[in-house]
């Protein structure tokens, strides 16, 4: 299978164009191989509820797949949803052979397509960059394994790890090419996340400028529901969606921000908290695949304490605050020992203008 890595890697760049627009679905690329191995079909899924990667790439490869080989992301499924079985275009499309990165863990599918399609007497082979294609879909095996979104947490910091000065001034810490790719980040996700603190301070627009693929929810977590009485997310809320989970969603001003069109979600109250694990809970029933949360550093830091952030995306500018007063970064409880730390995985790091990005995953989260 070696010959064909650089065809399921095609397959996987493929895929990835996807990306906030068919979650929550998986995103999947495929191409054809004719009979003496030459490209002639590739595709992807392009959108939520449309043609699936291996429809578009066998419509393309037309006779010239028969004999050949089909190679996928992700097992064909082999039923009913949206669009008719993946299964039955690959039993007429005359292919030999699937080779196939993962298995489909979808309950509806779950090895089926593999089965069905061995059953008809094709070649079957699974596990071809598997990791690779776990990796692009982890928040769709997340929420499937789980019932709960993928978390990615975002934050700007200057080199001494502040994101605001002493007297909450934030903007702007990080460059103009950084704040593109936020909104970038912001226009592939389902909700955007913020705390009662980040609307005081910063009364926050939280949309994607220019607009994405996906219009993210605006969500607020607040305990004691005690926000402004103006403010752009309020005013804003009948045009693009704001969700207030508080513990006291009897607020009179609560009550307001609801007669303005925004979503009140009660929530049960642990140590004086809403609690992320169930808020996660309720956002997976709603089918968000992936959230992002902004700040600020309280609320960064519950979920860095929880156990509950996957993905995370920091931007370091080159500028010093200093100041024991300045805000830091990260809040919450932290840890006692160097050695309970939080570590990243597959970490990166790019210049991002005057900036540094650094991407990376929580330990454990890719498993």
């Amino acid at each position: 299978m070696n010959d064909l890595e650089p065809w399921m890697r095609e397959a996987l760049a493929l895929a990835a164009r996807g990306r906030g627009y068919v979650e929550p679905n998986p995103m999947v690329g495929a191409v054809v191989l004719d009979d003496v191995g030459k490209l002639v079909g590739k595709g992807w899924h392009q959108n939520y509820g449309g043609l699936h990667a291996e429809i578009h790439a066998l419509a393309e490869a037309g006779e010239q797949a028969r004999g050949g080989t089909l190679i996928v992301i992700l097992e064909p499924c082999c039923h009913w949803g949206k669009t008719p079985p993946c299964t039955d275009a690959v039993l007429q499309s005359g292919v030999r052979r699937v080779v196939a990165a993962m298995a489909d863990p979808f309950p509806k599918v779950a090895g089926g397509g593999f089965k069905l399609l061995r059953e008809a007497g094709l070649e079957v082979h699974v596990g071809l960059c598997e990791t690779e294609a776990k990796r692009l879909n982890a928040a769709y095996l997340k929420l499937l394994k789980t019932g709960k979104p993928w978390v990615h947490l975002k934050w700007a910091m200057t080199l001494d790890g502040k994101i605001a000065t002493y007297s909450g001034d934030s903007q702007w810490i990080s460059c103009e090419e950084s704040r593109r790719r936020v909104h970038e980040l912001r226009g592939c996700v389902d909700a955007i996340v913020v705390g009662r603190g980040t609307v005081v301070a910063d009364d926050p627009m939280l949309t994607v400028r220019p607009r994405g693929p996906r219009e993210p929810a605006r969500i607020v977590i607040t305990a004691s529901g005690n926000l402004p009485e103006r403010c752009h997310l309020r005013s804003t809320a009948e045009k693009v969606r704001v969700a207030v989970f508080t513990c006291n969603p009897e607020n009179e001003v609560l009550i307001g921000w609801a007669e303005d069109g925004a979503e009140i979600i009660g929530m049960p109250e642990r140590d004086g908290r809403v609690s992320l694990d169930l808020i996660l809970d309720e956002l997976g029933r709603r089918r968000c695949t992936n959230i992002l949360v902004e700040g600020g550093a309280g609320l960064l830091g519950s979920f860095v304490d929880a156990g509950l952030a996957d993905e995370f995306h920091v931007f370091i500018a080159p500028k010093i605050i200093g100041g024991d007063k300045a805000l830091s970064s990260i809040g919450g409880t932290g840890v006692e020992r160097m050695a309970d730390a939080l570590r990243l995985v597959e970490f990166t790091s790019q210049i991002s203008g005057d900036d540094v990005y650094l991407h990376g995953y929580a330990a454990g989260a890719m498993s």
